[in-house]
C-alpha cells in the first residue's frame, strides 16, 4: 500500500513539478536580462551612456566609447545591493530581505594616440572591463491557504482522504549570476566619429531551491503533513559580440547606435526532481522518498538589442543623455543539440512574449572637481499579459570627485516591480502569489589614471 502510495505521490510532483522550479521559458527571460549595474557614475545616470562613452561601464552599452577616452585608466566598482520582498498568497503578506555585497566591476582602458599627420583617424582605444550583468540572489517565503490541498491520499487506509487544509507554506532561494567579460576596440575618425566593437564572453550559474509545505486534515482530526523540496542548478558559458559609433553632429549634441547581437549559451542543468516527506498522525509515520538529480544540456539564444542614444553637452558645465533599447524577446530560442525538444517552449516565446523598449535618462553638472549626477529609468516586462506594475521603474543619484591622479565615484539606484509566482499553474482556480520586490544598490568606484 506505501508503495502505490509514493507512486500516486511521486507522479503528483511530477504533474506538480513546474510550478516550483522554474521553466525553461522562465529562464529564457532571467538568462536575455542585464541589469544596469556598472561603474557608480554608469549607475547614477541610470545608464544612459550611449551616445557619450567615457567610461568603462559605458563602452559595453557602445564599445565607440572606448575612443572618447582621452587618456589611459582603471577603474575598479564595489557594490551592496538590498533586496526587499512583500508576498501576498490569500490576504496573508510576509516579508523578506537579503543584501549582498560584491565586485560589481573591474577594467581598464588604453588610449594610443596617432601621430600620423596624413591619417584621418585620431586615437585608438583597446579596452577590457569585467562587470556582472544579473545577479540573481533573492530569498523569499509564502504562506496562505488556498482551501486546496494537493496531498490527500492515506498510505494505510483507503477510507481517509485529507480533503480539507489548513494552508500552504513556501519557500523561495535563487543563488548564482551571470559574469560578463569584453574586448573593445575603438578608434576616431576626423575627430568627429568614434567607432568601436567589443566581443564578450559570459559565465553563468543559477541555483534554484523551493520547499513547498501543506498541512492537510480529514473530518476526524487524522492529519497528514506534506513537505516537497526541488533544486535547479543551471549553468554554462556564452559569447556575444557589439558595434557601434558617436556621431559629433554639432559641438555640443552627440548620436549614438549600438548593435548587440543575441547572446548564444550552452547550458547545462542539474535537477533534483523530488525529495519528499509525508507525515500521518493516525500512524504516526513518516514516509519519504528521494528520486535523485537528473542532468540535461541545451542550448539557448537570447534576443540581439539595438540602442539609440541622444546627449547634448552644455560645454564644462553638464550634460543630459538619452538612451532607448529595444529587444524583442518573442526570438529567444532554446535548442537541444538539433532534437525536436524545446518545441512547445519555442511556441510560447512567439505567442507570449513580446518587443519591448527600455529608457535611460542621466544628467551631471560639474561644479570644479565634484560632479552631481542623476537618472531615470523604466522598462516594461516582456510578458504580453504582465500588469503595469511588472514593469521596473526607478531612480538613481550620484556624486563623484577628481582628484590628483584619478577620481571616487558613488551612486545610490532604486528600483520597484511587482511579479506573480504561481505554486499550481495546472488549476486555474488557485491564485498565483503576488510579489511586490524594492531593490536598492549602492555603488563605489575607484578611477585611476595610468
Amino acid at each position: 500500500m506505501k508503495k502505490l502510495f509514493l507512486t500516486a505521490m511521486l507522479y503528483c510532483v511530477a504533474f506538480i513539478s513546474n510550478a516550483q522550479t522554474l521553466g525553461y521559458n522562465d529562464i529564457g527571460v532571467l538568462f536575455s536580462k542585464e541589469k544596469i549595474n556598472g561603474t557608480a557614475r554608469y549607475n547614477a545616470m541610470s545608464g544612459a551612456f550611449g551616445a557619450l562613452g567615457g567610461d568603462l561601464s559605458a563602452i559595453e552599452t557602445n564599445p565607440a566609447g572606448a575612443a572618447v577616452f582621452l587618456n589611459s585608466e582603471f577603474a575598479l566598482s564595489l557594490n551592496i545591493k538590498n533586496t526587499e520582498t512583500n508576498v501576498n498568497y490569500y490576504g496573508n503578506n510576509e516579508f523578506s530581505e537579503n543584501d549582498i555585497t560584491s565586485l560589481s566591476q573591474a577594467g581598464g582602458v588604453f588610449v594610443f594616440q596617432s601621430y600620423s599627420r596624413n591619417s584621418d583617424w585620431g586615437k585608438i582605444a583597446i579596452g577590457f572591463n569585467y562587470s556582472i550583468a544579473n545577479d540573481f540572489e533573492t530569498q523569499w517565503f509564502a504562506k496562505g491557504n488556498n482551501n486546496y490541498p494537493t496531498w490527500i491520499d492515506d498510505p494505510n487506509d483507503d477510507n481517509i482522504q485529507y480533503l480539507d487544509t489548513d494552508g500552504q507554506y513556501f519557500e523561495n532561494f535563487n543563488d548564482g549570476r551571470n559574469d560578463k567579460y569584453s574586448f573593445t576596440f575603438a578608434s576616431e575618425l576626423n575627430n568627429s566619429i568614434y567607432l568601436g566593437a567589443s566581443f564578450s564572453t559570459y559565465d553563468i550559474e543559477n541555483l534554484q531551491r523551493i520547499l513547498l509545505e501543506e498541512y492537510n486534515k480529514d473530518s476526524n482530526g487524522n492529519t497528514l503533513d506534506a513537505s516537497l523540496i526541488q533544486e535547479l542548478y543551471t549553468y554554462g558559458e556564452g559569447f556575444s559580440f557589439n558595434v557601434g559609433l558617436i556621431s559629433k553632429a554639432t559641438e555640443n549634441m552627440r548620436l549614438g547606435l549600438a548593435y548587440q547581437s543575441p547572446v548564444w549559451y550552452t547550458l547545462s542543468e542539474d535537477y533534483l526532481d523530488a525529495d519528499l516527506e509525508v507525515y500521518v498522525s493516525n500512524t504516526d509515520e513518516l514516509i519519504t522518498d528521494y528520486s535523485g538529480f537528473n542532468a540535461f544540456d541545451y542550448k539557448l539564444r537570447t534576443p540581439s538589442k539595438l540602442t539609440g542614444s541622444f546627449a547634448y553637452i552644455f560645454e564644462k558645465q553638464g550634460l543630459i543623455s538619452i538612451d532607448y533599447i529595444y529587444k524583442n524577446y518573442s526570438n529567444i530560442e532554446l535548442d537541444m543539440a538539433g532534437n525536436f525538444g524545446f518545441i512547445e517552449e519555442n511556441k510560447a516565446f512567439n505567442t507570449d512574449l513580446e518587443a519591448r523598449g527600455e529608457l535611460r535618462m542621466g544628467t551631471e553638472w560639474r561644479f570644479d572637481k565634484l560632479s552631481i549626477r542623476g537618472g531615470y529609468h523604466f522598462e516594461k516586462s516582456p510578458y504580453k499579459n504582465a500588469l503595469d506594475s511588472d514593469a521596473t521603474e526607478g531612480f538613481s543619484l550620484g556624486a563623484g570627485y577628481k582628484f590628483r591622479g584619478g577620481k571616487i565615484d558613488a551612486s545610490y539606484q532604486k528600483d520597484t516591480n511587482t511579479a506573480a509566482y504561481n505554486f499550481y499553474p495546472q488549476y486555474n482556480n488557485i491564485n498565483a502569489a503576488e510579489l511586490d520586490i524594492d531593490t536598492s544598490k549602492f555603488t563605489i568606484t575607484l578611477v585611476l589614471n595610468i
